[in-house]
């Protein structure tokens, strides 16, 4: 892997293109910031892209989406570096992605989409430019051979719901590709095919550059694989293997370790709360401590930071937490083995670190033991389970069977978001990725409910007393 992590930097050639198909790694010396921070950025548009694709986007939809999440997160602030930014950020992620068949077939997936809906987006020289750099074997149809089969041609535009551009122009350009390398136009019936060729329209060609490109990228991933294994030098591997790591299982949103402002918990009104804004991780938690005045370790860290999180003061969860274990182990046991954690997650003891939340990713990846209660219902729990406790949140018939189906496909993190979005009537295109993040919005939406309803009642009662008058 030649994209080196160092305290110096340089260039990438002036020769890369606007769309690169990085079919080398650039000579060039990265700053062990950028390695990170250009990663980081690269891989919110690919988890958007993931998610998006997860939920079912249609294309159209995407068509918009892929551009805008690639300006949000690939921009910088020198522009000369914006090309460098997408080389480097994509082969770190090569390598952080090459090391399993699953990260391979995620990275491979996802990559694939951006750089389908970034191809589209070019003009038409500049994708000409790109079937070039590709030196794909296809022969652009001849004038002669066109007009001999231009009605086909035109019946298949017709038939077509994405026709494209008109083909009776003389401007239009079509190549011939054997009918195999072009699956998804054959199978939508996009294309003619006549003696095994598929004559596909310079609009149509991005299908045969993306089966070209994921083909590339499948096999560089594997000798990225054994290059990483084998022949990077020890000493890079020890001081790169901690980010790769890392980036792999990154929780990349924000880290909600400080409520918003004026946002905060009331211990008075917090069984309430729990009710109707805890995710399923949250509430399975908060009702066995209710249940049994106790959890262990696993259970206290991932409850006790996301209620800190929520906006429940330092003073307010020691007395909640005392108030249930003193029911069990009582209140001297507390304060001489458990309440001192509490501080220190509240960064009043020891190093005095300002802990944050756990996200989706650590809850799900987390491994709880016999008699633990944290992790990921929806990764955990039983389907009975998992049905009943679905149930009680309010979760209908129809929607529990998508939420399941999410779940069988591994999907839990899109699971929550299905669960969020019935119980609270309101679509979440952002995705559930963090404990704080479901709890906010809910609290959002169920206020909005609370400022419209008793708005309307203002209103009634003012035109009845009008009418009384």
């Amino acid at each position: 892997m030649e994209v080196v992590p160092t305290h110096r930097k340089a260039a990438v050639p002036d020769a890369t293109p606007a769309l690169p198909l990085y079919r080398s790694a650039p000579q060039l010396e990265v700053r062990l910031e950028d390695f990170e921070l250009f990663a980081i950025d690269r891989l919110r548009v690919l988890k958007g892209i993931s998610d998006a694709l997860s939920r079912g986007k249609r294309p159209d939809e995407m068509e918009n989406l892929v551009p805008g999440l690639w300006k949000a997160n690939m921009r910088h602030q020198d522009s000369s570096r914006v090309v460098e930014k997408d080389v480097i950020s994509h082969f770190v992620l090569r390598l952080v992605y090459c090391r399993t068949e699953d990260l391979r077939k995620w990275f491979l997936s996802t990559e694939t989409t951006l750089f389908r809906y970034r191809f589209r987006h070019l003009s038409a020289s500049a994708q000409r430019v790109i079937m070039g750099e590709l030196d794909l074997p296809y022969n652009a149809v001849i004038s002669a051979e066109f007009e001999i089969v231009k009605d086909k041609l035109n019946q298949v535009a017709r038939s077509s719901v994405s026709a494209g551009p008109s083909l009776h122009t003389a401007e239009t350009l079509f190549f011939k590709v054997p009918f195999e390398e072009v699956p998804e136009l054959v199978a939508g019936r996009k294309v003619f095919i006549h003696k095994g060729f598929a004559y596909v329209a310079m609009h149509q060609v991005v299908s045969v550059v993306v089966t070209q490109f994921r083909s590339l990228l499948s096999k560089a991933l594997v000798l990225t694989n054994r290059k990483w294994t084998s022949s990077i030098r020890e000493q890079e591997q020890d001081r790169l293997t901690p980010i790769v790591e890392a980036l792999s299982s990154s929780y990349i949103g924000p880290d909600y370790s400080q409520p918003e402002q004026f946002s905060e918990m009331s211990l008075r009104d917090i069984d309430k709360v729990a009710a109707s804004s805890f995710p399923l991780c949250m509430r399975h938690l908060f009702e066995k401590l209710r249940e049994d005045h106790h959890l262990k370790h696993g259970g206290r860290m991932q409850l006790g930071l996301f209620l800190k999180g929520a906006g429940l003061k330092l003073d307010d969860a020691l007395a909640f937490w005392k108030a249930e274990f003193s029911r069990k182990v009582g209140a001297e046991r507390f304060d001489k083995e458990y309440a001192y954690s509490i501080r220190h997650n509240y960064g009043k003891e020891g190093k005095r670190t300002d802990y944050t939340p756990y996200s989706c990713q650590k809850i799900i990846l987390s491994t709880p033991g016999v008699g633990d209660h944290h992790g990921c219902p929806y990764r955990y729990f039983s389907d009975e389970n998992l049905r009943a406790a679905l149930g009680k949140m309010g979760v209908g018939s129809q929607i529990m069977e998508d939420v399941m189906d999410k779940v069988r496909n591994r999907h839990y993190q899109l699971a929550c978001t299905l669960t969020f979005e019935s119980i609270h009537g309101s679509s979440c295109d952002a995705g559930i990725n963090h404990p704080n993040q479901y709890f906010k919005d809910s609290q959002k939406i169920l206020q909005a409910k609370v400022i419209h309803s008793c708005s309307t009642q203002g209103i009634k009662y003012t035109i009845q007393a009008d009418q009384r008058a």
